[in-house]
C-alpha cells in the first residue's frame, strides 16, 4: 500500500461515506493521524439510521458503544462520558454520544449529501494504465438537488446497510404481491410507543418474519402490547425448525441483555401471545376479501389471514454506487472476500470473528475500504467493537503506519452457544441472529449488535 507521501493524492482528503457510528469513529482516527478528512452524510443530522430506530434499546452497554479516539476527541471538547454500564436506546446513543461526536468533528462533517457514485480520475473499472495514481472522484447530491465532485486520496465506505432492507420472499426476491401489499407491510421495529404505530397493532394478528434479533425485540413489543390490549396476537413465521438454541445464548450470552432478549421472545411464545411457524419460506401474500393478508409457503401452506406483516429478515449492502470500482467481493455474502469465510453464517453459529483489519477488508481498487456492518455484506452478526478496530486499522494503513495497522486485536462476547450448524441451515439446533452492536437488527442494525435491535 502507497504511503502517503508516496502517492500523488496525498494532498487531497479522505473521503468517509456516512456518518454513522463507524464512520464517525473513522473521521476521529483520521484527524488524531493529522489526515485531512471529510465525511458525506446524506441525513440532515449525524447517524441518520440511528435516528430511525432511536426507540430501541440496545443489547451492549456504553462500554462497547464508544470508540476510544473518539473519546479522546470528545474529552476535548468537554464531554461527559456516560455510564460505561448502562444501556442506551438508540436515541440516547445519538444524543450522547455521535451527534456530539459529529460536532467535534466540526467542518468535517457535511449533511444533506448523498453519494451517488465513487469512482477514479478519468478511469472507468476497465482501464488499467495509471489507475492506481488517480485519487478517487466521489459524486453527492446536495439538500437542495446539486451534484458535486469531491476528490480524495482514499475512500472509506461505511454507510451502513439500514437504506436495503430484504424482502419477505423466502428466495431473497420480494413474494409474489408484496409490493402491491406494501400499505400493511413494515420492514422495521416499531416504535409502539408512538400512539399512531400502537393503534396500527392494537388488538390485532401480526406476522413476523425473521429470526434475529430484531424479530425479538419485535415479538417481545407485542406480547407487551398483548398484555394491555386484548385481542393482540403475533404468528412467528420461522425459516427454520423451533429448538432449543432458536433464541440465542440466553443466561449463557457474554452479552446479557442480547440473551434476555430472545429469552422475551421465548416468553412470548410460551405465553400464548405468539403462535409459531416453523419451516415456512413465503412464496405469495396475497389479500383477502376482508383486506387482510393472507402468507402463501413455497410449499402451499397458507396461513390464516392477518392484519399487518412485520418484515425483519435481515439486511443488504447498496452497492450501486460502487459500480465503477473494483471490488473484491464474496459472491454469496457480498462481503470482502477475505473476511467471508469468517463470518460466514452457513459455516458456524458464533457471535464471533477472527480480529481483522485492513488487510480482509481491502479490494483490488487500492486505497478503498468497506467498514462497519457493510463489510459484512449479508452476513447478520456485527459489532460496534468490530466496525471500530476496523477504521483504526484502516487508519493507520492509509498513514503509513504498517506495524500498527497489522496488530490487530479484539475480543468480541460470544453467544454462549457457538458451535454446530450454521445460521442458514434448517436444523432445530442451529442458533438465531444475534444482533449487531444491539440495536435494532434494525431491522438492530448496528445493534451495531444488529439493530436489538447492532449492527
Amino acid at each position: 500500500m502507497s504511503s502517503p507521501a508516496a502517492s500523488p493524492a496525498s494532498g487531497l482528503p479522505v473521503v468517509v461515506i456516512g456518518a454513522g457510528p463507524v464512520g464517525l469513529a473513522a473521521a476521529a482516527h483520521l484527524a488524531e493521524r493529522g489526515l485531512p478528512v471529510r465525511v458525506l452524510e446524506r441525513g440532515a443530522k449525524a447517524a441518520q439510521a440511528v435516528r430511525e430506530w432511536g426507540h430501541v434499546r440496545l443489547f451492549s452497554r456504553w462500554a462497547e458503544l464508544t470508540d476510544p479516539a473518539a473519546e479522546r476527541l470528545l474529552a476535548t471538547a468537554g464531554w461527559d462520558a456516560p455510564d460505561p454500564e448502562a444501556y442506551p436506546t438508540g436515541a440516547e446513543w445519538v444524543s450522547g454520544y455521535l451527534q456530539p461526536l459529529a460536532d467535534a468533528l466540526g467542518a468535517a462533517v457535511t449533511y444533506g449529501a448523498t453519494v451517488t457514485g465513487v469512482s477514479r480520475a478519468g478511469r472507468d473499472r476497465v482501464v488499467d494504465e495509471g489507475r492506481d495514481g488517480r485519487p478517487f472522484t466521489v459524486d453527492r447530491v446536495t439538500a437542495d438537488g446539486r451534484e458535486e465532485r469531491v476528490r480524495a486520496r482514499a475512500v472509506i465506505d461505511a454507510s451502513g446497510t439500514w437504506s436495503l432492507p430484504a424482502p419477505a420472499g423466502g428466495n431473497g426476491l420480494p413474494a409474489l404481491g408484496e409490493r402491491a401489499a406494501a400499505d400493511r407491510l413494515a420492514y422495521r421495529v416499531p416504535d409502539l410507543g408512538d400512539p399512531a404505530v400502537r393503534a396500527r397493532y392494537a388488538g390485532r394478528r401480526t406476522a413476523v418474519i425473521g429470526s434475529g434479533a430484531s424479530a425479538f425485540t419485535a415479538l417481545a413489543a407485542l406480547a407487551a402490547l398483548a398484555r394491555d390490549i386484548p385481542g393482540t396476537r403475533a404468528v412467528w413465521v420461522l425459516r427454520r425448525a423451533l429448538g432449543g438454541a432458536t433464541y440465542g445464548g440466553g443466561s449463557a450470552d457474554q452479552l446479557p441483555a442480547r440473551g434476555a432478549l430472545g429469552l422475551a421472545a421465548k416468553a412470548a411464545v410460551d405465553d400464548g401471545h405468539a403462535e409459531a411457524v416453523t419451516g415456512f419460506r413465503t412464496e405469495a401474500v396475497e389479500r383477502a376479501a376482508d383486506g387482510r393478508l393472507v402468507l402463501v409457503g413455497d410449499d402451499g401452506r397458507r396461513l390464516d389471514p392477518v392484519d399487518e406483516v412485520i418484515v425483519l429478515t435481515g439486511l443488504r449492502p447498496d452497492l450501486s454506487f460502487l459500480a465503477e470500482l473494483r471490488l473484491g467481493l464474496d459472491e454469496r455474502l457480498q462481503a470482502p472476500a477475505a473476511l467471508a469465510p469468517e463470518i460466514d453464517p452457513n459455516q458456524h453459529s458464533c457471535g464471533t470473528v477472527r480480529p481483522h483489519g485492513h488487510r480482509e477488508l481491502a479490494h483490488p481498487e487500492p486505497d478503498f475500504y468497506i467498514a462497519g456492518q457493510k463489510s459484512y455484506g449479508r452476513a447478520p452478526t456485527f459489532l460496534a467493537l468490530t466496525g471500530y478496530e476496523q477504521v483504526r486499522s484502516i487508519t493507520a494503513a492509509l498513514a503509513g503506519d504498517t506495524e500498527a495497522a497489522d496488530r490487530v486485536v479484539l475480543t468480541l462476547p460470544e453467544t454462549g452457544v457457538c458451535g454446530g450448524p450454521g445460521l442458514l441451515t434448517d436444523s432445530a439446533n442451529t442458533q438465531q441472529n444475534s444482533g449487531c452492536c444491539a440495536a435494532p437488527a434494525p431491522a438492530s442494525l448496528l445493534q451495531i449488535g444488529r439493530p436489538a435491535p447492532s449492527r
